[in-house]
């Protein structure tokens, strides 16, 4: 059974329903672990022995810690043991062939001739997600932050719940791990609030990112045949379609994990139309993520050295090996390397452009702030044409179709725009109304008649302007 975005629709709220009805706790947990178990098995059965061994590996390094906890040698090796195990099973799952075919070249050059062997290994789905996670913990349990875990199948639900099992958010042992241990009561107005989001994760992925996927698909995996326009707007459309992808599944996992009464991080905060620098587009962006690289990386590497030149290097680094996580294709790593001296070159300039903006007051002037959001956004498209390129060459092709356009008509999907244009006029107004918290007088007034109307307008729109051919989510490849 392969979870295409219809049997999200069913999946999920199956779940939920059940889950109400079971009476005791340890069931619950045993139910939600058998769930999250069979979601990810229903890809490739052979996926759950990787998840029980990172799971396992980080279980018992972390009872390890806590047992020689005064033992600096002991407690350093139990979490060396854990980094080094998981993040070799990542390297070898993930990305033995691009490091075998970069060795191969290499060694090309001096005229050695090798092959990398072929081994069939499939990538496992969300394979870095739940990786993440669960060094997550192990470093959590060596710092003190969180006690180690000793209920096995209790730690085995908190590496595997099924809601973001496979595209985050990258969840923390000190907010979801405890809450495994409280049994959660049904709450009418929770389950509503948690199916307005799940419903509203289903507009971003159904109707918006799978209707600019029609056509950015069309131009991208065929990117000579298109005129620099068309490659124009497919870069614009996809940075809705990653955010709409992305963002989407985030709200369905938030919304089915509050129907149950979990709470779950926030991951996004509007960031393709609000975002006024790149600092504050990582501060938007898949925020668990970039929490998770700037606690266990960035911090770790700045906390003894305090200067300009070493931040900018902690930096570029922690954005480097951030776009390798990615993929394993030199367009993630280059991606990561331009985020990485955008925010340097922001960092180094700081200073002198806050003066600016004091001195002229443009911060109070609305103009200015659209005008800088403009231009993250300008920038972060430009950046995504790489995220997004087949290989460096189709990328390259399209920087130079973009920057130097002769024909300024679409070859085609002209449908799927106007498609786009509803779905960003919906999202758009939302966005708006939750950036400045703008309360409608309907709410206070009449508040179960507006959420009854706003529900059934999402599902309107979900089933007339909706793709439900079986479109991936395209953070499952990370």
């Amino acid at each position: 059974m392969l979870f295409n975005s219809f049997a999200f629709l069913v999946f999920f709220p199956v779940v939920c329903l059940v889950y109400y009805l079971l009476p005791w706790l340890r069931l619950r947990n045993l139910f939600l672990l058998a769930a999250s178990y069979y979601f990810y098995m229903s890809w490739e059965p052979g996926y759950a022995l990787l998840l029980l061994a990172s799971t396992g590996i980080t279980y018992l390094s972390a009872l390890g810690m806590e047992r020689y906890r005064d033992s600096a040698r002991k407690h350093k090796a139990f979490l060396a043991a854990s980094i080094a195990l998981n993040i070799a099973i990542l390297l070898f799952f993930k990305y033995f062939y691009f490091i075998g075919e970069n060795i191969v070249a290499l060694l090309d050059v001096f005229g050695i001739a090798m092959q990398v062997p072929d081994m069939d290994i499939l990538l496992p789905v969300g394979i870095s997600f739940y990786t993440f996670q669960a060094l997550g913990y192990s470093i959590d349990v060596y710092r003190g932050q969180t006690g180690a875990e000793r209920n096995f199948f209790r730690y085995a639900l908190f590496v595997s719940f099924f809601p973001q099992l496979v595209a985050g958010p990258i969840e923390r042992s000190t907010n979801l791990l405890r809450q495994f241990a409280v049994k959660h009561r049904f709450e009418c107005e929770r389950a509503i609030e948690g199916v307005k989001t799940m419903l509203w994760g289903y507009f971003l992925k159904l109707v918006l990112a799978d209707r600019c996927a029609v056509y950015v698909d069309s131009v991208y995996n065929h990117i000579a045949d298109h005129p620099g326009y068309s490659t124009l707007v497919a870069s614009v459309l996809f940075c809705f379609q990653l955010y709409g992808d992305f963002a989407g599944y985030t709200y369905i996992a938030i919304g089915s994990a509050k129907i149950m009464g979990f709470s779950l991080m926030d991951n996004f905060r509007r960031p393709y139309l609000f975002s006024t620098s790149i600092q504050d587009y990582w501060k938007r962006n898949h925020i668990s993520l970039t929490s998770w690289f700037m606690d266990y990386i960035y911090y770790p590497m700045t906390e003894r050295k305090d200067t300009m030149n070493w931040w900018c290097f902690a930096i570029f680094v922690t954005f480097l090996i951030s776009g390798f996580w990615h993929g394993a294709a030199w367009t993630f790593v280059l991606w990561g390397a331009v985020h990485g001296m955008l925010l340097i070159a922001e960092m180094r300039t700081g200073k002198r452009r806050k003066r600016f903006e004091k001195r002229h007051g443009l911060n109070k002037k609305q103009w200015y702030v659209w005008l800088q959001r403009f231009a993250t956004f300008v920038v972060v498209m430009l950046s995504l044409v790489l995220f997004r390129a087949n290989s460096l060459t189709d990328a390259f092709a399209a920087f130079r179709q973009i920057f130097d356009m002769h024909d300024i008509a679409l070859t085609s999907g002209r449908s799927t725009l106007v498609y786009f244009v509803i779905a960003f006029v919906i999202m758009f107004v939302k966005e708006c109304l939750d950036e400045y918290k703008v309360r409608l007088r309907v709410n206070d007034r009449h508040p179960q008649t507006a959420t009854v109307a706003w529900m059934s307008f999402l599902l309107i729109c979900i089933f007339m302007l909706g793709v439900f051919d079986g479109g991936k989510f395209i953070y499952f490849q990370f």
